[in-house]
């Protein structure tokens, strides 16, 4: 179970497990999303692009951040929504390349139901070089400790 909105420490970063990203990877975005750009898919494009090679699809990156931040077991079970996601794509990733995510709680409030709050998460993606490839925050609605009935005595 993931954690409740109170147990959530405000500018406190966590550091996510890191992952290479790989040919499966961006062939089975692509076919996902229907996404077939060159810069993705066409080795020998990409080749003579300013990348010099084939890169990741952004969204493919920014799902991929979430999912590593998913691993830290933060809001399984506690997240009700995703409200809000501002994103911002600051450099390629390309095959081979291996990230992490530092996530840090920003924000976090209740709501006027019981039992609900809105948390911001920060997230800033680095490449293996300590590059900032993306950043952006999330908005999500999450359970409280208040959503947790006590029995009755």
């Amino acid at each position: 179970m993931g954690l409740y909105l109170e147990n959530f420490v405000l500018n406190r970063t966590l550091v996510t497990k890191a992952r290479t990203v790989g040919e499966a990877d961006v062939s089975l975005f692509a076919g996902l999303a229907g996404d077939f750009n060159p810069l993705h898919v066409d080795a020998e494009f990409a080749a003579k692009s300013e990348f010099g090679g084939r890169i990741a699809h952004g969204p493919l990156v920014l799902s991929m951040a979430i999912g590593l931040m998913a691993q830290l077991n933060l809001i399984d079970g506690t997240a009700l929504a995703l409200l809000d996601l501002k994103w911002e794509f600051k450099g390629p990733v390309k095959l081979g390349d291996t990230i992490r995510t530092r996530v840090t709680p920003i924000e976090k409030r209740p709501t006027r139901k019981q039992g609900r709050g809105v948390l911001v998460l920060r997230f800033e993606v680095e490449n293996q070089r300590g590059e900032t490839v993306q950043t952006g925050a999330i908005t999500l609605l999450m359970k409280t400790r208040s959503t947790e009935k006590t029995a009755p005595r």
